[in-house]
């Protein structure tokens, strides 16, 4: 089975209206306090406030409200669903026609295999948008990138990862000095890496056998999926880079608060890419102990399974 996970305060928006419509997909939209009623779908199912609470208070109130950590609850509804491929999407960003028919979790495929000896690896610096970096991406190696050692490679990923075109997934620093309007070319595309890499929860597809692993941290600002994509390869789960397969039609932002809520990966970004390279439980480290009683409650859902 082939979940799509969301999670909105929206009404229903044109991107959420074309991932309902999918053949072969079923659409898990979780709710949030703020999200308008009634949520009316045409064949997916809407998990509303209440609900959720019911399922698990104690992981409820540990992640919070108003937050799109929420989308946590819908990861366990894919897995109780029986989910063998689990796409977690944004609903900001419009599908193309193709959307989900290029997937490559869990397959032998051909890549753009790229090897650094930096400590982390930028896919998007490695496209036709050379001066713009991953949000997430540690700061301090932005200016040493360097993308000269490549080959093709058969690669075997656990998650992968597609581009959007549009306004693409860049921290606020980068929108704020370059105001990215993009179209990737998709002849770089796939492509992985040596090293751990950043990947966002906006368009991303990953195997239902790592879920146990995958968790959207709360209580961390705007690194709540970046750190949980360094936490899942610092566990050994593998990421390829697809080519965009949406168009982002960006929900309005204050990049002031923006940039606010990603401080924390400005500061600590780099030194989580090395810890967790030695050992991924080192991730708790950084993580504010709200934050880890509800990684321990989300996980709670996977003993004895």
């Amino acid at each position: 089975m082939r979940v799509i996970v969301t999670t909105t305060i929206n009404p229903v928006t044109e991107a959420i209206r074309r991932f309902d419509l999918l053949a072969d997909w079923h659409l898990v939209v979780i709710g949030d306090k703020k999200t308008p009623t009634p949520y009316e779908l045409s064949d997916g199912m809407y998990v509303s406030a209440e609900e959720q609470e019911l399922y698990d208070k104690q992981l409820s109130d540990a992640i919070g409200w108003n937050c799109i950590q929420r989308r946590n609850f819908g990861l366990l509804w894919a897995r109780d669903m029986g989910a063998d491929i689990v796409a977690v999407v944004d609903d900001d960003n419009i599908p193309f026609d193709d959307w989900g028919n290029d997937l490559m979790v869990e397959r032998d495929v051909e890549v753009n295999y790229y090897e650094t000896e930096l400590p982390a690896f930028d896919p998007v610096g490695a496209t036709n948008e050379p001066g713009i970096w991953h949000r997430g991406y540690p700061l301090q190696l932005v200016a040493q990138r360097d993308y000269s050692t490549i080959t093709r490679r058969t690669f075997r990923p656990d998650i992968q990862a597609d581009f959007w075109n549009g306004e693409p997934d860049v921290d606020a620093i980068c929108r704020m000095e370059h105001a990215p309007d993009c179209r990737f070319d998709g002849s770089y595309f796939p492509m992985a890496s040596n090293k751990i890499s950043p990947f966002n929860s906006q368009n991303t597809f990953i195997s239902g056998r790592l879920l146990r692993d995958y968790f959207l941290f709360p209580h961390v600002g705007r690194m709540d999926d970046i750190w949980a994509s360094y936490y899942v390869q610092g566990k050994g789960h593998k990421v390829v880079y697809g080519k965009p397969s949406v168009y982002q039609d960006r929900n309005e932002h204050d990049l002031i608060r923006d940039m606010k809520q990603e401080y924390l990966g400005y500061e600590n970004n780099l030194n989580i890419v090395k810890d967790l390279a030695v050992d991924p439980e080192r991730i708790h480290n950084y993580l504010p102990d709200e934050s880890i009683r509800a990684f321990n409650f989300y996980r709670k859902h996977f003993e004895n399974a």
